[in-house]
């Protein structure tokens, strides 16, 4: 674990040096340098914060992060991407919710609380990740349509390559004093895609084929897959968390209630905006957990990645990990006794 006086002092000079140049000849030095200074000094303590891993760990992080999309697609087909045409406005809404709503809801809380940037881009980069390894799981327990999940779950799985790098590098752009933040770490649509690509696309299709070439061989293996894939993800949280606990505790209860918010708010804009265009009520449940659980594991990876483990970015992303499975089986569960009377659409 490191906590890097290096980092702060580099957004100090990234945003000197802006100042500066655009006041040279001005007579206005004096001014960016107490702007800077001012900037600097203002900067929450969580910003600096900074996890480590070694690249032998950061090797293990990736084989599990393929592991866990690889026991996701042992559900999917390629049929159910042409289930699309079976209720298109359901598909189309979860897309709405996922890519739109969700991230402008997103920013909207990060004006009302105004958390330190470092975790406000870690709100940012959850909202663009794809929706979580436990989503069809969710969905089949709450009794909601299963159909829809897998087939929307795969399309916004795919589709990561492009939106999880390109909207996290827009949205970001319109969170409050981020900018020296942001351009102290080199960010490249490319590189991000293709983590994602070999980390999510690639299993996600080796899975799928599995599936389709050898479906006997993989309605065997699967159960004890998901099960270990699980456990897996459940490790990656820890492994961000524990080494790092006694740095992280001190900002844990503002995280905690910021992702609080954040989650209910993500449930909220699944479930509210499929009743506003009138979807059935098990496709409302099921968009729900689309839009309310997200691969926070690969927002982790990212993090480790291409921020330096940023601290305040990895905490929300590990503790989002682990509250949106605490809201999401607490939600099926209740769903579950409260079956939807309207039948899924066959």
């Amino acid at each position: 674990m490191l906590v890097s006086d290096d980092h702060a002092d580099a957004i100090y000079r990234i945003y000197y040096e802006g100042k500066n140049s655009s006041s040279s000849g001005s007579g206005s030095g004096h001014t960016a340098t107490a702007t800077a200074t001012a900037t600097a000094t203002a900067m929450h303590s969580v910003d600096a914060l900074h996890i480590h891993f070694n690249p032998g760990q950061m090797f293990v992080l990736n084989i599990a992060m393929a592991f866990l999309m690889f026991s996701v697609a042992l559900d999917v087909l390629p049929d159910d991407f042409r289930k699309v045409v079976r209720f298109p406005k359901s598909v189309g809404v979860g897309l709405l919710a996922q890519y739109l709503v969700f991230p402008v809801f997103t920013l909207g809380i990060i004006y009302v609380f105004q958390p330190p940037v470092s975790m406000a881009l870690g709100m940012i980069l959850v909202s663009m990740c794809p929706s979580g390894n436990m989503t069809n799981f969710l969905v089949h327990f709450a009794r909601a349509n299963v159909a829809l999940s897998v087939t929307l779950n795969a399309i916004i799985i795919l589709s990561a390559t492009v939106v999880t790098p390109a909207g996290f590098l827009f949205w970001s752009k319109f969170v409050p004093e981020s900018e020296a933040l942001r351009k102290s770490f080199e960010l490249s649509f490319s590189e991000m895609a293709w983590i994602i690509i070999r980390l999510i696309v690639a299993p996600l299709l080796l899975g799928m084929l599995l599936n389709a070439v050898f479906p006997n061989a993989v309605a065997r293996i699967r159960p004890w897959v998901q099960r270990i894939s699980l456990l897996i993800f459940f490790s990656i949280l820890v492994l961000a968390l524990a080494g790092n606990f006694d740095n992280l505790v001190n900002y844990l209860g503002f995280a905690f209630v910021i992702v609080a918010v954040h989650n209910v708010v993500a449930l909220s804009t699944g479930y509210f905006l499929g009743g506003l265009f009138k979807v059935p009520e098990n496709d409302r449940r099921t968009l729900a957990f689309e839009a309310g659980v997200h691969n926070t594991a690969l927002g982790l990876l990212l993090i480790f990645q291409f921020f330096d483990g940023l601290g305040g970015m990895a905490l929300i992303a590990a503790w989002w990990g682990i509250w949106d499975l605490v809201t999401g089986v607490g939600l099926a569960a209740w769903w579950r006794r409260r079956a939807a009377s309207i039948s899924q659409a066959d």
